[in-house]
């Protein structure tokens, strides 16, 4: 079988839409329709891509222990970007980018994803051990936005972040109790992000590579944010601090 299997309705409909050539066949569950899935059905089709009913106990198995709501992509393998993509990406805009230390919770690491996706970043940097790949079950906790985000996968972290150093990117490192407050730091030049790993944060030796650390001001008192919960403050802050359009607004 070809790379991986997506599964749910929006995260199918992302893959369809974003990288059709990936797709080999998109299977429905026998007995499940719905608008949704039709909608998901013809975006495949107009994208040329095998569409075919399938008994509902292979679909679930493919999807194995996921949520698939009766659809089920087979793709290839994920492409991952390089960081130069990401930097390009940027055009004119100062780069925002997220990288991740030892995020190995698939549901963290799509939710991380997403935000970054519908914040603006223009790329998301995992290192390739001791971290979650992009699988099914990401794809699904991002809601499809791994098939529109770059995600870069790196073999050494600290590397790419003097990389991003030297280039003229300020890397800053989420921390739960020291750091400058996150309200008080610009945010508007090249930056780049660094979650760490839920519950024991950045590894030190990160943390000393950053040029500064941030906090995230809380009146609880609860120890301290989840890893995506605190990702996604830091970039609609930095989306605010730049003027990004925000839907709604």
């Amino acid at each position: 079988m070809p790379g991986r299997v997506v599964f749910g309705v929006r995260p199918v409909e992302e893959l369809c839409r974003a990288r059709p050539r990936s797709v080999a066949v998109v299977y429905v569950a026998e007995g499940h329709r719905s608008r949704e899935i039709d909608q998901v059905v013809a975006v495949a089709r107009d994208r040329a891509i095998a569409v075919e009913i399938r008994p509902r106990a292979m679909v679930a198995g493919l999807a194995g222990e996921g949520t698939h709501q009766g659809i089920v992509a087979v793709a290839g393998d994920y492409r991952y970007a390089e960081v130069a993509e990401m930097l390009a990406a940027a055009g004119g805009e100062p780069p925002l980018l997220l990288l991740l230390d030892g995020i190995t919770d698939p549901q963290n690491f799509g939710a991380l994803v997403r935000s970054a996706e519908v914040l603006g970043a223009h790329g998301v940097i995992i290192p390739d051990a001791h971290a979650a790949p992009v699988t099914g079950g990401v794809v699904k906790a991002s809601a499809g936005a791994t098939e529109r985000m770059r995600i870069a996968r790196v073999s050494h972290l600290l590397r790419t972040i003097d990389g991003l150093r030297d280039g003229g990117i300020r890397v800053l490192g989420a921390a739960a109790e020291r750091g400058e407050p996150l309200p008080s730091a610009d945010l508007r030049g090249p930056t780049a992000f660094v979650i760490g790993a839920e519950g024991r944060g950045m590894r030190e030796a990160v943390a000393r590579r950053c040029d500064g650390l941030l906090r995230i001001p809380q009146r609880g008192q609860v120890a301290s944010l989840n890893a995506s919960v605190a990702g996604a403050l830091m970039l609609y802050e930095a989306s605010r601090q730049r003027g990004t359009p925000v839907s709604g607004e």
